[in-house]
């Protein structure tokens, strides 16, 4: 197969090339970015409607990745809790090589056809999970092993990727392909592609987590108060969806902990 990923890109010599002359021509690529996203839109939605339904039964969703699409479905994951205030264990990123892989490439890691259902079997992977192959290219081994695997035991399996006609793409159940054609810098899916992967996910568990009850409003009334700027937040969530004054409002943070409970509260003494 073509990977469009991997073709020449439209710009020469770059070595050439002013500051920024190159910083422009990144932009403008960048800009294509969203408008091929917009076009996997239905995909998407037919993976996150799938990924509900599974999370209503108990299922989590997991993510498998090499080198960068790994490490943006690790970063995805962790920031799942704080934002919505679920636990850890609901969304879990996986990359090829272990955690030492987020910060240090990890060699041949991609190419270890048996290590992605090992490492998901290490969470008692089940029929209510869900499985999302992270790869720009759609042939990684690591990936696209794990999905068979997955698909064999009998999960619903998905992927991200920014090919036409990839194995991983051919193997997944729900598949998301995003095209952003040639890079900046030919071969660098770091760029157009990860920035690609990286919207998708947050639309993903963003649209799931809203779909699950998790916002109210626009507002993360379950999200983790884990500093000050995100204290101040709650305090102000609950002054506009209720009405009430300040003093309220941090008074009753205090005392329950989290944004919803204090909300609920100032809605049922004004019920009663």
């Amino acid at each position: 197969m073509e990977l469009t990923t991997e073709k020449d890109s439209n710009y020469k010599n770059l070595h050439e090339l002013s500051l920024y002359d190159i910083l422009e021509n990144i932009n403008t690529e960048d800009q294509t970015v969203p408008r091929a996203v917009k076009q996997s839109l239905t995909q998407i939605e037919a993976l996150a409607a799938a990924t509900v339904e599974k999370m209503k039964q108990g299922g989590r969703l997991f993510y498998i990745g090499a080198g960068t699409s790994g490490r943006l479905g690790v970063l995805d994951a962790s920031e799942v809790p704080p934002t919505f205030g679920v636990t850890h264990e609901l969304v879990i990123g996986i990359i090829a090589g272990g955690d030492i892989a987020i910060r240090k490439a990890v060699e041949n890691a991609e190419d270890n056809i048996d290590q992605a259902w090992k490492d998901l079997l290490n969470y008692d992977i089940n029929s209510n999970d869900v499985v999302v192959g992270l790869a720009a290219s759609g042939i990684t081994p690591y990936v696209l092993e794990g999905l068979k695997a997955a698909n064999a035991a009998g999960i619903i399996t998905g992927c991200v990727v920014c090919n036409n006609g990839s194995p991983i793409a051919l193997e997944a159940q729900f598949p998301v392909v995003v095209i952003v054609g040639p890079e900046f810098l030919t071969g660098s899916t770091r760029m157009k592609a990860g920035t690609a992967q990286k919207l998708v996910l947050n639309m993903l568990t963003t649209s799931v987590m809203i779909a699950l009850g998790k916002v109210k409003g626009n507002k993360m009334v379950d999200m983790q108060l884990t500093n000050s700027k995100l204290h101040k937040r709650g305090i102000g969530i609950i002054m506009q969806e209720t009405g009430a004054d300040q003093k309220t409002a941090t008074d009753l943070l205090a005392k329950y902990g989290s944004v919803r409970q204090a909300i609920d509260a100032i809605n049922h003494n004004e019920s009663q």
